[in-house]
């Protein structure tokens, strides 16, 4: 696809952007099987991770997961860098926001169905370091169809020209943040297999829980400067949610 300038003007007032047929149907079929490797275990990603709903009932440690969340999969499988999926998210990213923009890190968010756990609204900014050059955009890409009761994406519009809200952890497991916002803000997002949405690291966003008998994954790239990615580095922050450091480099996109 090509970023017109509609497109970026969009973007650059409302703070997301949706892109149809991004992937076509041997791609998606692909990135099906791959994310059920992950899902399984029959790829080894235990140190990336986590649930992102165990903040509903305190227990971080539950052995049912409520939203999946695994960490940079193309750490675990490299090949994924120069897979489609990768490639055509980084060239959005770029004609975006400019040819400096680098993968940051990539994760897969898993709502099961009937786990009907949302994830609270948050901003992504309010996980990550702050940076000189705030330039920083996610590429949810969905796998699934994405429906308003099986965990689509909603949006504020123009809330990344705004501060940032404050957050507060979402409860007392995992490491969820959540701040006040409501769908009455929001612009829902819904997308078909394939496609995806992306959005800006200071846009408010949320998803409600999946309810229905739907699968709803996403494999999300975000992308940043390749400078402030060093920086981040430098610092010791790398968004990988190992356990042994899991409230280091936590990130939430839904």
């Amino acid at each position: 696809m090509k970023i017109t300038p509609a497109h970026r003007q969009f973007f650059e007032e409302n703070g997301y952007l949706k892109v149809t047929n991004l992937l076509t149907a041997e791609e998606v079929s692909y990135y099906r099987n791959l994310y059920e490797d992950f899902l399984s275990h029959r790829i080894d990603a235990y140190r990336y991770r986590s649930d992102l709903g165990s903040h509903t009932d305190g227990n971080s440690s539950s052995s049912s997961e409520r939203i999946t969340q695994i960490m940079v999969p193309s750490r675990v499988v490299p090949k994924l860098l120069g897979e489609s999926l990768h490639l055509k998210t980084n060239a959005l990213a770029k004609q975006l926001m400019g040819e400096d923009m680098a993968l940051d890190f990539d994760m897969l968010i898993d709502k099961a169905p009937f786990s009907n756990t949302p994830t609270p609204w948050h901003q992504d900014c309010a996980y990550w370091i702050d940076m000189p050059d705030k330039r920083a955009v996610s590429c949810w890409v969905s796998v699934d169809e994405a429906k308003l009761d099986n965990g689509c994406m909603w949006y504020v519009p123009g809330s990344h020209l705004q501060p940032m809200r404050s957050h507060q952890p979402a409860g007392k497991g995992g490491g969820a943040l959540q701040c006040q916002a409501s769908e009455k803000e929001g612009k829902a997002v819904e997308l078909q297999p394939g496609e995806c949405v992306l959005h800006h690291g200071g846009t408010l966003h949320y998803s409600r829980g999946n309810s229905t008998e739907l699968r709803r994954r996403a494999f999300i790239t975000n992308f940043r400067p390749q400078a402030m990615i060093a920086l981040e580095r430098a610092q010791g922050y790398d968004h990988t949610g190992e356990r042994e450091v899991r409230n280091k480099g936590r990130t939430s996109s839904s």
